[in-house]
């Protein structure tokens, strides 16, 4: 049941959240609703939600800003709901650790469905993983407390950089594409298209290190190991 969960709206067209608000709460979800950055972060810091729906154009903090600022405290999945359609900034909005990007205007019942879809993985996830994987000598990526130790240190991953992560680690030495990354990590009713995997690829190299044996498969995709 999903009743219990959690989320915020940090948007500062009213009208735009109190669409999103009436259709979370259809769908057994218990909605914050916060008009500026500043307010946003209050409420996460008081009530924790479970995930982020996040405007870029907040008039007080960039949601740029916004994201930086709950990647610095928490793994809780981002979604930004925009209407910046411009390939800069979905990028720029993934290498912050956003979970999915939502352009402006968009079905109200497709974003609900989203929504679900990044925590029915999360909880899917949760649910597998019971061990520890290793990567080389250095690298221990513990799945029960979703932390990943660099030489006994921790290293803070967003959600899908820790997800990517595991899943090449579970298919260690095999080459996947993008598409079945894509498959194994967002799932197969994700919308976006295969850059994604660069760009959290990349972070993974540029957080964990260049001794991180992850490698690109020309062509095809990455392999780890």
């Amino acid at each position: 049941m999903v009743n219990e969960q959690v989320l915020i709206v940090i948007e500062d067209d009213s009208n735009i959240a109190d669409l999103l608000d009436t259709y979370l709460r259809a769908a057994g979800f218990r909605v914050l609703l916060a008009a500026t950055g500043g307010r946003g972060l209050e409420l996460i810091s008081q009530h924790a939600p479970v995930l982020a729906i996040l405007d870029i154009g907040l008039p007080d903090i960039d949601g740029f800003d916004v994201c930086r600022a709950i990647r610095e405290a928490s793994t809780m999945p981002v979604l930004f709901l925009t209407a910046r359609d411009g390939e800069i900034d979905r990028v720029l909005g993934l290498e912050l650790g956003a979970d999915d990007y939502v352009t402006k205007p968009f079905s109200p019942r497709e974003v609900v469905a989203r929504v679900k879809a990044i925590l029915r993985r999360g909880q899917a996830t949760v649910a597998a993983d019971a061990t520890v994987l290793t990567v080389g000598d250095d690298y221990e990526i513990d799945l029960p407390r979703r932390e990943v130790r660099v030489k006994g240190n921790i290293v803070a991953l967003a959600t899908r950089e820790f997800d990517l992560l595991a899943h090449l680690t579970r298919n260690q030495g095999i080459a996947l594409t993008r598409q079945q990354l894509l498959d194994g990590v967002w799932g197969v009713d994700w919308y976006g298209d295969d850059r994604t995997v660069d760009v959290h690829v990349r972070q993974l190299r540029k957080k964990l290190g260049d001794d991180l044996p992850l490698a690109t498969v020309w062509g095809i995709g990455y392999r780890l190991g």
